[in-house]
């Protein structure tokens, strides 16, 4: 029998090898497809599992803005700037000054009102001395009807007797009528004269003519004295380039705005649908875009009565077949608390995080 070829033997033996090693890659490979596939899902659930743990118990917002307490100052009286005393970014103290207003006019209104009290005193002192209130004419009037009653009797009997006429009998009644009246006038222009020198009881003591010239010159006075404009609290000065020496301001037209120092807090605009478990006196995280890697604690103060579409110029009118429900915003005051280590600035934005557990993360 002839040998088997020693190479064709080793042939055959190699092969069935090579196909075991393949058949067991192909399993692993399978599994770790699967496992992959399965991962990815369970590596999506477990995230979203983690990022709604973190939701919980906090609400946020980035509808939200510093704000601060700020008073235009508004001159009280019209004219001229004749001194500016401040710049803008100028930090000031109530009562510091900020601008002066021209006082001349002023100071001429007082020389006015003085003149108007000389001469209510003057028409005083006339209206003491004059003849209604003296008497005089009073007891000359009295004498006329005396004379004219005297005359008329006379006439009378001579009318009676027939020694006299007519006409001379009826201007005898005449003067005794005329005289009456006389007296009448001259009681009614004493009587004048008294009321007018009369006090009232809202000024006891003081002619009212003199007291209103008096309260003229209060109110030029004052006029006076507002022409210094002062701070009217701390804060910083804003919007002063209306500020210049020589221009003409107008009455109850703000000109300057004052920043109130320590009056810094945030107003959040939340959703209404966050605030089902919001409450006053909540922990806050605060972030702004000014200063990204800024923190700042704070708590929520207040919580407003109305949305922002309530207290809008024009409401919105929601009794249409047109109508869209839109999620409204409620302005929520948040309190900053203690001192920010950066400069707040107002209107900047920012970002605001409440937690509703009461725990401050």
């Amino acid at each position: 029998m002839a040998e088997a070829d020693p190479s064709s033997i080793e042939t055959s033996e190699a092969e069935p090898v090579e196909q075991v090693i393949e058949t067991t890659d192909k399993p692993k490979r399978r599994w770790g497809r699967l496992a992959l596939m399965a991962a990815l899902p369970l590596a999506l659930l477990i995230g979203g599992v983690l990022y709604w743990l973190s939701l919980e118990g906090k609400v946020s917002t980035d509808n939200a803005y510093v704000q601060q307490d700020k008073v235009s100052v508004s001159p009280e009286v019209g004219g001229k700037i004749v001194q500016v005393a401040v710049r803008d970014g100028q930090i000031v103290h109530k009562g510091d000054l900020l601008f002066v207003i021209d006082p001349e006019p002023f100071r001429l209104q007082i020389q006015q009102a003085d003149a108007q009290i000389a001469l209510a005193q003057a028409n005083v002192v006339a209206l003491e001395n004059s003849s209604d209130l003296s008497g005089a004419d009073i007891a000359g009037a009295r004498e006329d009807i005396a004379f004219a009653q005297a005359t008329l009797s006379r006439q009378q009997a001579l009318w009676n007797r027939g020694f006299t006429t007519k006409a001379d009998y009826q201007a005898a009644q005449h003067a005794v009528a005329q005289a009456r009246e006389e007296l009448r006038a001259a009681e009614a222009r004493a009587q004048a004269a008294r009321a007018k020198l009369a006090t009232g009881a809202q000024v006891p003591g003081e002619n009212p003519q003199v007291a209103a010239a008096k309260a003229q010159r209060a109110v030029a006075e004052l006029n006076l004295s507002r022409t210094t404009v002062r701070a009217p609290m701390d804060g910083r000065i804003a919007q002063a380039d209306r500020l210049q020496v020589g221009s003409q301001i107008v009455q109850g037209l703000p000109v300057v705005t004052l920043v109130a120092t320590g009056t810094t807090y945030v107003e959040a605009n939340f959703k209404e649908t966050d605030l089902d478990e919001m409450k006053v006196g909540q922990p806050a995280e605060i972030r702004f875009d000014a200063y990204p890697e800024l923190r700042v604690k704070g708590h929520v103060a207040s919580i407003g009565a109305g949305t922002g579409s309530e207290f809008s110029v024009l409401p919105a009118q929601n009794a249409t077949g047109n109508w869209v429900k839109v999620t409204q915003r409620v302005p929520v005051r948040v309190a900053i608390d203690g001192t920010p280590p950066r400069q707040m600035i107002a209107g900047i934005s920012s970002d605001v995080t409440v937690f509703t557990d009461g725990r401050s993360r």
